[in-house]
């Protein structure tokens, strides 16, 4: 016997499966802001560091303190 998985490019979505885990609705446009790789602007801390987490599509967190 043979099985095959025909995944769902609109299931697996990032928005669509962070939606399931919440139970609730997202505004769309509000995630799109957030869906990127680039940052909002702001000012540097005092304390001169700054930390940055990174989380993949498997849920491995990364957490990483620059010096700025």
């Amino acid at each position: 016997m043979k099985q095959f998985v025909i995944e769902n490019p609109v299931l697996n979505s990032s928005y669509y499966r962070l939606k399931r885990a919440l139970r609730a609705e997202i505004n769309e446009s509000a995630w799109a802001a957030l869906y990127s790789t680039t940052s909002y602007l702001f000012d540097p801390p005092k304390t001169g560091k700054i930390a940055v987490k990174v989380i993949n599509h498997y849920g491995d967190e990364v957490l990483k303190v620059y010096e700025v």
